[in-house]
């Protein structure tokens, strides 16, 4: 049933028809808390401007940052930078295939390994993401209130067809994104699901206003900044959370995005 759904379902993605890993890696930062439809373009626009690990290593933060506008949550470029620069450094250039060397890369979790692995070099990992839960908790734990990833995982490993783990993903992928947009929504009952926190009235807001502020204009004064963006009292925490996770550097009452 789900090769044949996959089949079905198939969504064309430019990181489905070229699979090198640079381009996976890509996604798949991309993909954490954002949907298919608004990363694609922005998919795009990135290979144009950074097409490999070397471009992405040698060009500045702050360019890195302008290019990542709209898609939010920016200290995903800076881990992708981070990773490009481990890539050309540390590991000679070479993308690297053990999955203990790509859980080393900046950003890069078990499951976002797991998925590198699959897609980029079709190794049956077992992985955990909202479509993977959506698929098995509707299929296997339709009377479990609370279904822990664990539980998941020890069916994906008897499930998954460890010849075609690659476009066994796909489809779940697939399938999964369709049952969601069909009204089938199980992540409520996931043990490890998160719902993202609204944007409005958030820090998070207010960091995005301050990044898309200077990638029109790379060094403010703190308080035409502040006015620019509307600042409240969210400002402050949001400013120093930018400085220090690396993405801002203030100097002499200016702000600047990171080179």
């Amino acid at each position: 049933m789900l090769w044949w759904r996959g089949h079905e379902l198939y969504r064309d993605m430019p990181w489905r028809s070229d699979i090198r890993p640079y381009y996976v890696l890509v996604s798949e930062l991309m993909l954490q808390q954002t949907q298919v439809t608004r990363v694609v373009p922005k998919f795009n626009a990135f290979i144009e401007r950074f097409p490999n690990e070397r471009v992405l290593a040698d060009a500045d933060l702050s360019d890195v940052l302008v290019q990542w506008q709209g898609l939010g949550y920016n200290r995903r470029a800076k881990f992708l930078h981070d990773a490009a620069k481990m890539i050309t450094t540390r590991f000679k250039g070479a993308f690297p295939e053990a999955e203990s060397d790509i859980l080393a890369l900046p950003g890069v979790g078990e499951n976002t390994a797991g998925a590198i692995g699959a897609y980029a070099f079709n190794k049956p990992r077992i992985f955990v993401e909202t479509n993977v839960r959506t698929v098995y908790i509707h299929h296997f734990f339709e009377d479990d209130n609370v279904v822990n990833d664990s539980a998941i995982r020890t069916l994906l490993a008897s499930t998954i067809d460890t010849e075609h783990p690659r476009e066994f993903y796909w489809a779940l992928m697939d399938y999964g994104a369709w049952l969601k947009a069909n009204g089938i929504r199980t992540n409520s009952r996931s043990k490890h699901y998160i719902k993202q926190s609204p944007l409005e009235g958030s820090v998070r807001q207010v960091r995005g206003k301050i990044i898309s502020a200077l990638a029109n204009d790379p060094k403010l004064p703190v308080a035409t900044l502040h006015k620019r963006v509307a600042g409240d009292n969210r400002f402050d925490l949001a400013l120093s959370g930018l400085e220090r996770d690396g993405l801002v550097s203030v100097r002499a009452g200016y702000v600047r995005l990171t080179k």
